[in-house]
């Protein structure tokens, strides 16, 4: 299985109880496909750089996750259908930090 670096970014009008629901919905879509996660972050509601489909503002959240690439490629697909999520990025690593993230 390989290292992935997910960032996650969900509508502002949306409740930081809803963004954690999200996480975990993600995370058990992982766990399901036979990966697991192994730190999840949430770095609260954030402004953005520029507009992106219209919102100002994000709820950002972080996620660790060591999976198959076809585990990843489903949440990835959910995520896509999801009217909450505003943008996501996931990038290969060779190794996760032990340490917390600045944020």
């Amino acid at each position: 299985m390989a290292f992935y670096e997910h960032v996650f970014l969900a509508r502002p009008d949306i409740t930081a109880q809803q963004a954690a629901a999200l996480q975990k919905t993600y995370q058990t879509v992982i766990e399901e496909n036979g990966g697991k996660v192994a730190k999840v972050e949430y770095w609260g509601l954030k402004s953005l750089s520029y507009k992106i489909k219209k919102n100002r503002k994000a709820h950002y959240s972080l996620m660790n996750i060591d999976a198959p690439h076809t585990a990843v490629a489903e949440m990835e697909r959910q995520m896509g259908l999801s009217p909450d999520v505003i943008r996501f990025m996931t990038i290969r690593i060779g190794e996760f930090e032990d340490k917390p993230s600045r944020f």
